[in-house]
């Protein structure tokens, strides 16, 4: 059977996921929590309701309905994607492998206000390990995090850099890290380089040189994940066509990460318009291996 994993289960989520599962396509949400929409106490701009309703209890009726339908809902953190035979979404315990893969998870980014931070990004700070490991390959680098999505970057940098080491920032780590990845706890006052990133510098009065830091605090967000598989992004939102589409063919994002009005009534169109498409999408690569 044709397989959709939807990232992402909020209202664009959701809604797509409406559409694939009732056009027959075995859909997958994977959501690591509810989002920003949960703490939401009184919703009273949205079609269908006489009296304002929470954001928990609009999310928990959609999880209602389409569990009804039979989505499957998979509580996990994605920190990847990639393409082996097939898309391929990474959490914390598991790779899932589907025909098509539907964005939608926000646009939250965790940026560290570190004196030097803005500066330096595109010059040694990054925030894609599969994107950029190339350009560090036998180079000092860190990582930026204390978590699984830190992990999943430091392991990506294992490969071809000369050292990685984690820097949590003062952070107690949430994650075992292999003994082959140095781990730094110390908070940092600030990070310099003239021309490129050259180093950290600590509150203690220490430092380290590295030629690279990758920015992995928290989960990966939506634009983070596109990056990862070479999907067109802008800043922080996920570049897509008038159908949903990105630049990877197979890979959809809807909702507030691809900009625009931040409302649930937009997040709920595009992500049946995203459903929509990868039934087309889906049926029309049937039909190209069966000709």
């Amino acid at each position: 059977m044709s397989s959709v994993i939807i990232i992402g289960n909020g209202p664009a989520g959701i809604s797509a996921a409406l559409y694939t599962k009732r056009a027959g396509i075995d859909t997958t949400i994977i959501g690591r929590d509810d989002g920003a929409l949960q703490k939401a106490s009184e919703i009273e701009n949205y079609y269908g309701f006489s009296d304002p309703i929470t954001g928990a209890d609009l999310i928990t009726n959609g999880k209602e309905g389409a569990k009804r339908l039979g989505v499957r809902f998979v509580s996990d953190e994605v920190v990847g994607l990639t393409y082996t035979d097939k898309l391929t979404v990474i959490t914390k315990s598991k790779e899932y492998m589907a025909d098509s893969v539907i964005i939608a998870t926000g646009t939250t980014r965790t940026t560290p206000q570190i004196p030097g931070m803005k500066d330096l990004e595109g010059r040694g700070i990054s925030y894609c390990a599969i994107c950029d490991a190339f350009f560090y390959r036998n180079l000092d680098v860190a990582v930026l995090g204390n978590g699984s999505y830190a992990l999943h970057e430091a392991k990506e940098l294992l490969a071809t850099s000369h050292s990685v080491t984690i820097l949590t920032n003062g952070k107690v780590p949430e994650v075992e890290f292999p003994d082959s990845v140095n781990v730094n706890t110390s908070p940092i006052s600030a990070v310099s380089g003239t021309d490129s990133l050259e180093s950290v510098q600590f509150t203690d009065g220490s430092s380290i040189m590295i030629s690279g830091l990758f920015v992995a605090i928290g989960i990966a967000g939506s634009a983070d994940l596109a990056r990862k598989i070479g999907a067109q992004t802008n800043g922080n939102l996920i570049v897509v066509d008038q159908s949903m589409a990105t630049t990877i063919p197979g890979l959809y994002a809807a909702g507030d990460c691809t900009g625009g009005l931040l409302q649930i009534s937009k997040a709920v169109y595009e992500g049946a318009k995203a459903g929509t498409e990868v039934i087309k999408y889906i049926r029309n690569q049937a039909n190209k291996i069966s000709a």
